[in-house]
């Protein structure tokens, strides 16, 4: 066999270009529809989705539609009452300061992990710690908190001793700012998990050509890097609002039950020990819930396709 006919034999281009082909018909024949052997392997992944998934959110929006007990008017409606309306405020503002503060400090951090070249070892200690930190919460974060910053707390002591009383000053760590320095300690880690890949793609010959024209690092940043990191910016953001929003134990734990949040309340109206008859209240609360993270996810999914274009690009 000459070398010639060596390349002709084993060449892709025979199998790309010879569509009437075995080749071109296996590919028609799998791309025309679905084998037994494509859906076989997906087919638990769309059970666990419709039973734990579809199916409870079914009956969610079932139950809410419905009228509360000795009313006529569906749950969804007086779940936008005076009093439930205030409680999704509260939320609602919640989750907007926890998630601006959490996504400008956690920007700044991974811009100061993503310089971190040596050693190597220090920036995987950073993005490790981050991802412990992002998913923890509930009661361990609440009693680390009022540990340290509760009204007899270790650090709480030890401000008071250097003359600085932070419940004299109106701090609690079950009000509204308690909350959102709590909620800080894992929103600041996931938005540097999220921040970190895009920033990583930014091109350094982007910067060299900035450079060469005569910008200044400002200027690059205010003209090249921001424009290209203000979809993953805002993308970001939408993801700490929807982290924060959904939140539930840690807030309970710290409030004892007492935050106007409202997965505090739907547990409230759920729980039936003190309302009866008031349960398709809490699906209304949820099944709004479900409709405003509805939306947030889909504006996060929306940004991180288009900021996915410059790292294609």
């Amino acid at each position: 066999m000459t070398e010639i006919d060596f390349l002709l034999k084993f060449s892709p281009v025979k199998e790309k270009n010879v569509t009437g082909g075995p080749a071109g018909s296996r590919a028609s024949a799998t791309s025309g529809h679905w084998s037994p052997s494509l859906v076989l392997p997906i087919l638990p992944y769309f059970t666990f989705v419709g039973l734990f998934l579809l199916v409870p959110t079914v009956v969610l929006f079932t139950k809410a539609f419905r009228p509360v007990t000795g009313s006529t008017t569906s749950a969804m409606v007086e779940a936008m009452s005076a009093s439930n309306r205030s409680s999704f405020m509260f939320s609602l503002k919640l989750s907007l300061y926890s998630a601006i503060l959490g996504a400008i400090i956690g920007f700044l951090f991974a811009l100061a992990a993503s310089r971190i070249e040596r050693p190597r070892r220090l920036r995987n200690l950073v993005t490790g710690f981050s991802g412990v930190a992002a998913n923890l919460g509930g009661i361990p974060l609440a009693f680390a908190f009022i540990a340290s910053l509760g009204a007899q707390g270790l650090f709480t002591r030890i401000l008071y001793h250097n003359g600085i009383d932070l419940y004299g000053a109106g701090f609690k760590i079950y009000d509204f700012w308690g909350i959102v320095v709590v909620y800080l300690y894992f929103q600041i880690p996931l938005m540097l998990l999220v921040m970190l890949p895009a920033i990583d793609g930014l091109r350094p010959t982007w910067r060299e050509a900035a450079i060469n024209i005569g910008a200044s690092p400002f200027q690059y940043w205010r003209r090249v890097g921001l424009p290209i990191l203000t979809p993953s910016l805002l993308g970001g953001t939408l993801l700490l609002f929807a982290n924060a929003f959904s939140a539930y134990a840690t807030a309970y734990a710290l409030s004892s039950g007492g935050s106007r949040l409202v997965p505090v309340q739907i547990r409230f109206y759920l729980q039936g020990n003190t309302i009866t008859g008031k349960g398709n209240l809490g699906y209304a609360l949820a099944a709004w819930m479900v409709l405003i993270l509805l939306f947030v996810m889909t504006g996060y999914l929306l940004l991180r396709r288009r900021a996915e274009r410059w790292r294609t690009a």
